[in-house]
């Protein structure tokens, strides 16, 4: 019997000094904003990369429709045509164009199609079923008062992708910015370059 009451009064006093110890801890504030920037940094830290990354890659997309349009000037008024430029040396001046964002070199694809109407011109993405980067192609500038499409390709490495947000539209976690420009050259006359 004395036993059984010994067991009840020490299983209630160590109840009463863990309550008082629950009761202590609660009533300690000295950590709790410590405590509570745990908690919250992780998600509010994701979120202001997301919206750095975020703004990046748009600011890129704008400065490459920038670089497509003035590099489509030189098709469009048979400049590019007048200098016999290839698809590598018409990418060194889209190049000049973009300088400090893009790893212009190793990176920017450009393709540039002639078409017969502009029904029949394609302006999508060059990627397959599986999201992968599909690199096929041409550098066909036309004549006088062809029509031609002229787009410019990046593929921008996207390095956030927490809770859920992610950028990437093609396979190796990258995004594909692209820009394009659709005109009738202009009624120009080829002349040869000077110097030949």
């Amino acid at each position: 019997m004395l036993l059984r009451i010994r067991t009840k009064l020490s299983t209630r006093v160590g109840r009463w000094r863990g309550v008082k110890t629950v009761r202590r801890l609660v009533r300690q504030e000295d950590g709790a904003t410590s405590i509570e920037f745990a908690i919250v940094a992780a998600p509010f830290l994701a979120l202001v990369f997301a919206i750095i990354e975020t703004a990046i890659i748009f600011f890129a997309g704008q400065t490459l429709e920038t670089a497509v349009s003035d590099s489509a000037r030189l098709i469009m008024t048979g400049q590019a045509q007048s200098l016999n430029l290839t698809q590598s040396t018409f990418k060194d001046k889209v190049c000049t164009k973009i300088y400090g964002l893009f790893n212009c070199a190793a990176g920017m694809s450009v393709d540039v199609r002639t078409y017969t109407s502009f029904a029949t011109a394609s302006t999508a993405k060059p990627v397959d079923a599986s999201g992968n980067f599909v690199d096929n192609f041409t550098y066909s500038p036309g004549g006088a008062g062809d029509i031609v499409v002229v787009r410019l390709m990046y593929q921008w490495p996207v390095y956030v992708s927490l809770l859920g947000f992610n950028l990437a539209d093609i396979s190796g976690g990258k995004r594909l910015l692209m820009a394009t420009a659709v005109f009738r050259n202009e009624p120009f006359t080829v002349s040869a370059p000077s110097g030949t």
